[in-house]
């Protein structure tokens, strides 16, 4: 028995690189898809939201007009969408592919109904382009398309961290492990987990989070199943 019927997976950009850091490890990409196929035939509504952090990102470029470098960012985003649709596809998930800023060629336009729609009729949802508007980043969008899909939990999966840390455990061999988070403590400890103005939407919404590693992408059906992984945020 799945303890969510209806989750949003965010994805950042690096996770589908592996190692590397940069571009799509094929091999990650399918491990992914696989355990995102067997979630979905469990019953599980799957959304996921997609970041471009292994092309661009668009806060870094500080030689760069910023609305600019954040548009980049966005395109991608879309090519990590593809990507996904494509492995998922590839094992037999209907998948349809959202862009935030229009793209009919490539991917259906964001429509809430629609997506509410391809959900509960078994279809695997990813939301690319972020939320088409500069200064916003993915989990700020993960926030947003979770709460106007009704999402239940928000799956957050990181590359190279478990969980939510008091420091960073690469540079404090002392920082501990938080199994469990209230908002307003994210915001007050200042971490960085998310930025404050996804944990703020979440907060107000009172949808919680779900801090986890994608290393092994098999957490993702685990979570689904109850098991008790990673670091929740939560209402107090």
């Amino acid at each position: 028995m799945c303890k969510y019927k209806r989750i949003v997976l965010k994805i950042s950009g690096e996770a589908l690189s592996g190692n590397t850091g940069h571009g799509i490890n094929s091999q990650i990409v399918n491990r992914i898809s696989n355990v995102i196929k067997r979630i979905s035939e469990k019953g599980v509504e799957v959304a996921i939201v997609v970041g471009g952090g292994n092309f661009w990102r668009g806060a870094d470029a500080k030689d760069m007009d910023r609305t600019t470098s954040d548009y980049m960012g966005m395109l991608g985003t879309i090519i990590n969408g593809l990507a996904l649709q494509d492995a998922l596809e590839k094992a037999d998930v209907e998948t349809r592919l959202q862009t935030a800023i229009e793209m009919r060629q490539i991917a259906e336009p964001y429509i809430r109904r629609r997506a509410v729609r391809h959900l509960e009729k078994g279809r695997v949802v990813i939301f690319s382009g972020g939320s088409g508007n500069p200064y916003f980043s993915t989990d700020t969008t993960a926030a947003l398309r979770a709460a106007e899909i009704n999402a239940e939990i928000i799956l957050l999966a990181k590359n190279g961290v478990d969980g939510v840390y008091s420091d960073d455990p690469k540079k404090n061999p002392d920082s501990v492990k938080y199994k469990e988070l209230n908002y307003i403590d994210v915001l007050n400890k200042g971490l960085k987990i998310m930025d404050s103005t996804a944990t703020s939407l979440c907060m107000d919404n009172k949808i919680p989070i779900l801090v986890f590693g994608i290393e092994a992408p098999e957490n993702i059906e685990k979570i689904v199943l109850g098991e008790n992984i990673g670091t929740i945020i939560k209402e107090a």
